[in-house]
Order: C-alpha cells, then sequence, then structure tokens
C-alpha cells in the first residue's frame, strides 16, 4: 500500500444511481475529498460556477444532454482532469471528439478495475498540472521581481541620477550587504522615491 498524502476533489456528473453508489465506493474521503454528486448538466455547470475541482467524471448519457458538450466545456479548466465513460457503440466517435481536448475515455460497461486504473491516471495527470502550475506561478513571480527590479532602477536614475548600471549594482549590493531579496529593496526604493 502507498501512502498518498494527497487529495483530489471530484464532481461526478451520473443520472444512473447504481454507478453512483459503485464509484463512492472507490473514492475513500482519505484520497478523494470533497465528492459532488450531481444527476444533470444543469446541477454540474452551478458546482463549477462556486468551485473548481480536481477530477470530473462524467457518466453519458445525461437527461439534459449527452454530456460531450460539457465533457469539452469542463475540461477547459487549467486544473481539472475529465474522463468521460460512454456506451461502447459511441465510443470510437466520442473518443476522436474529445481526446484533442485531453479529456479521457472509457467505454461502458467498465469493469470496477478498469476504473480504478482510470483514476490513477487522472491522479497522474492532475500532479502534471499541478507542477506546469508551479512552474508558471514561478515564471510569473520571476517577471514581477524583474519589473520591480526595473522600476526601482529607473527611479534612483531619476532621483539620484545614477547611470543604469551603477543603479544596477546599487541594489544588488543593497541586496547582498542587508541579506535581503532584490525585489525586496527594489520594493524600499520604489516605496522612498515614487
Amino acid at each position: 500500500m502507498v501512502f498518498n498524502e494527497q487529495t483530489y476533489s471530484v464532481l461526478v456528473v451520473s443520472a444512473a444511481q447504481k454507478f453512483q453508489e459503485a464509484l463512492s465506493q472507490m473514492l475513500p474521503g482519505s484520497e478523494y475529498y470533497p465528492v459532488c454528486m450531481v444527476t444533470n448538466i444543469a446541477a454540474a455547470r452551478r458546482e463549477l460556477l462556486s468551485r473548481s475541482f480536481d477530477f470530473i467524471i462524467v457518466n453519458a448519457p445525461l437527461p439534459d444532454e449527452f454530456g460531450t458538450r460539457f465533457a469539452i466545456d469542463a475540461s477547459q479548466t487549467p486544473s481539472s482532469v475529465v474522463l468521460l465513460l460512454v456506451r461502447a457503440e459511441v465510443y470510437e466517435e466520442t473518443n476522436a471528439k474529445v481526446v484533442p481536448q485531453g479529456i479521457f475515455t472509457l467505454s461502458k460497461p467498465v469493469a470496477s478495475q478498469t476504473l480504478q486504473q482510470g483514476l490513477k491516471w487522472m491522479a497522474s495527470a492532475r500532479e502534471r498540472l499541478r507542477r506546469m502550475e508551479k512552474k508558471a506561478t514561478s515564471i510569473e513571480e520571476k517577471m514581477e521581481e524583474i519589473r520591480l527590479v526595473n522600476r526601482a532602477k529607473w527611479l534612483l536614475i531619476e532621483q539620484l541620477k545614477m547611470s543604469e548600471a551603477d543603479a544596477h549594482r546599487y541594489i544588488e549590493k543593497q541586496a547582498m550587504d542587508r541579506c535581503l531579496s532584490r525585489r525586496e529593496i527594489a520594493l524600499g526604493i520604489i516605496k522612498t522615491y515614487a
């Protein structure tokens, strides 16, 4: 048994009560929380307006629409992984339509073991998305620091008549001497001279 500290929020969209009951047995609270189960697309859309989910599982067809359009729309959420379950006779056509959107598809009827594997694939995909989110955040933070340092440099050039090289050296030296980040030094300069 592998210990997994990560929990995943799950939205299950299924009109079939038996499917909901079977799936809830596969989603222990220690790994999947919260688990929200709805019976139609309208309710699923309302849930997505109020919060995001790590996993979205759509058991098609649904009473108000088949579910493919909803799955495609839900897959546009950058932090969600979508699994669409469809009848065997429409699997190939549906799969061809949703694969370009990054949606996992399983053919029904689906064995419990296959569904468990599907959940593991979804966890793997979600962890990859988490890493990409962290990387994007890191890049954004670095870009923000560069903007702040540049703004501080221009204030030093303007207010203290430093050259750009001198302003850059000044910020670097202050950061080293005071054991602060360049961002903190730049914020101090901006606060003083802006």
